[in-house]
């Protein structure tokens, strides 16, 4: 008999059954589940298997945190089912009849993302490498950089900007590749689409504001009696999604309606020159209003007179916003403001933010060392939690437990504060634990490192705190 075939089968009773199972998948660690109604799980009974490291509910998926063997256990429990599992994308669909209106939104837009996220980390990175070799002086008495020095860095600098660019500039062709991925419109059209934003053809929007403001004339398709500027929409976030939802909607409408027969020759023409029209008079421009208003939003409240506060609430909340899911919806603005302002305060914060939460486990563990269950479920979680991935350490255990979410939120909050007044700015989104230092800017580099080591001291000291108080009734064991 495997290893999980007696939790398999206590697992399929203690979610109602069968019956009450619409779907199930599994991703890296955790087996997913939609069902019928969601009350017959018993949860208390589900997480006090031995194999099961908590769970949790979240965008209408009940959650099942296995660790890295879930593949086998899911492989177990479809045998002792007799139910085969299904891939992500049927279980992320049928798990929307559970959600509202604004958590289908919210789910949608994640699921936009989700494919690009790899690449936006991977310049992140990029750029952060680039910072520390080409900006920080840290050589020759504090005078010169290591690209002014050694002629091998320089070109190395010079040629990482080849990715970097690629993934930044030309970010548009993700999102509008993504849009129609998910839209089930034609995928490479999609592509085309997005290339059409940011063709060489056309002029940066800074160098358009620029011409503008110098007097200077701009390039423009001149049409006899009206003109289409010719700018661009690098590294513009939202615009793109716009454009991609409607000729993903243009496309899917033709394709219903042209007999097959033309269709492959119709569908794609009628379907891709008029959103590209109405993408450079309409939908762009009002796009990137829209792009940069949200991000002038964000970007005023973080420097105002106040944007200590205001740091300090985004880091104190952000992790009721992964809760939820909404964590989600402030991508696009976070890409969006890079574009537009150069810099982002936001992701410094949210680093932070999960980095506190894996060592509020790493508190837990230390607090309950003796117990060797949290020492199982707790180390893998705290150290997953350090690379960017908090989920295990959020839902499996601090959630659970209470006392170290709240200890992480007040870190979190506090450290929101400190980064803010110390002028921490990120280049732009990375990975969300410690290596995020490698995505501030170069001066802001080492103030970050002792941000990081500032936070982790707050987190544990919090959490021990608060363990020896109340709060530690108040967890679900």
């Amino acid at each position: 008999m495997s290893e999980f075939a007696g939790d398999a089968r206590r697992l399929l009773e203690l979610v109602g059954g069968r019956e009450n199972i619409v779907s199930f998948t599994h991703c890296a660690t955790r087996m997913r589940f939609v069902l019928a109604d969601e009350k017959k799980a018993d949860v208390k009974g589900i997480e006090a298997l031995e194999s099961v490291k908590g769970s949790f509910t979240q965008g209408g998926q009940f959650q099942v945190i296995i660790g890295n063997k879930v593949s086998v256990f899911f492989d177990e429990f479809s045998a002792v089912s007799h139910m085969e599992g299904v891939d992500k994308q049927e279980v992320k669909n049928a798990a929307k009849g559970n959600m509202n209106l604004l958590q289908r939104a919210v789910a949608n837009l994640a699921e936009i993302f989700a494919p690009l996220i790899p690449a936006i980390i991977v310049g992140g990175l990029i750029l952060g490498f680039r910072n520390i070799i080409g900006d920080i002086k840290l050589l020759e008495g504090g005078t010169k950089s290591v690209t002014e020095v050694y002629q091998f860095w320089n070109g190395v600098y010079s040629f990482l900007w080849l990715i970097g660019e690629a993934i930044f500039t030309f970010l548009p062709v993700g999102v509008t590749w993504s849009v129609c991925r998910k839209m089930n419109a034609d995928q490479m059209l999609g592509i085309v689409l997005g290339i059409t934003l940011v063709s060489p053809q056309l002029m940066p929007a800074s160098d358009f504001v620029a011409a503008k403001a110098a007097g200077e004339a701009v390039k423009m398709w001149d049409f006899g009696w009206f003109h289409i500027n010719m700018v661009g929409y690098q590294s513009q976030v939202i615009p793109a999604i716009l454009v991609g939802i409607v000729f993903s909607l243009i496309y899917r409408f033709l394709k219903k309606r042209i007999p097959d027969a033309v269709s492959m020759i119709l569908v794609p023409f009628c379907s891709l020159v008029p959103a590209v029209l109405l993408a450079h008079t309409v939908i762009g421009p009002f796009g990137r209003m829209l792009g940069d208003g949200l991000a002038g939003i964000i970007m005023a409240g973080f420097s105002s007179s106040l944007c200590w506060l205001f740091s300090g609430i985004y880091g104190l909340l952000y992790p009721l916003l992964v809760i939820t899911g909404l964590h989600h919806s402030m991508l696009p603005i976070d890409l969006q403001t890079v574009a537009t302002m150069g810099g982002i305060y936001t992701f410094p914060v949210v680093a932070l933010s999960n980095i506190a939460q894996a060592t509020a486990v790493a508190a837990f563990v230390f607090v309950n060392r003796k117990d060797a269950k949290i020492r199982e479920i707790g180390i893998p979680s705290f150290i997953s939690g350090y690379l960017g991935v908090t989920e295990p350490a959020m839902f499996g255990v601090n959630l659970k437990y209470l006392y170290p979410f709240i200890g992480a939120m007040l870190a979190s909050g506090i450290m929101g504060v400190i980064s803010r007044l110390f002028g921490v700015i990120a280049n732009s989104v990375g990975v969300g634990g410690i290596p995020a230092f490698l995505s501030m800017r170069g001066d802001k580099i080492l103030v970050y490192l002792v941000c990081i080591l500032l936070d982790m001291v707050l987190a544990f000291g919090i959490t021990v705190i608060l363990s020896k108080t109340k709060l530690k009734n108040y967890g679900t064991r």
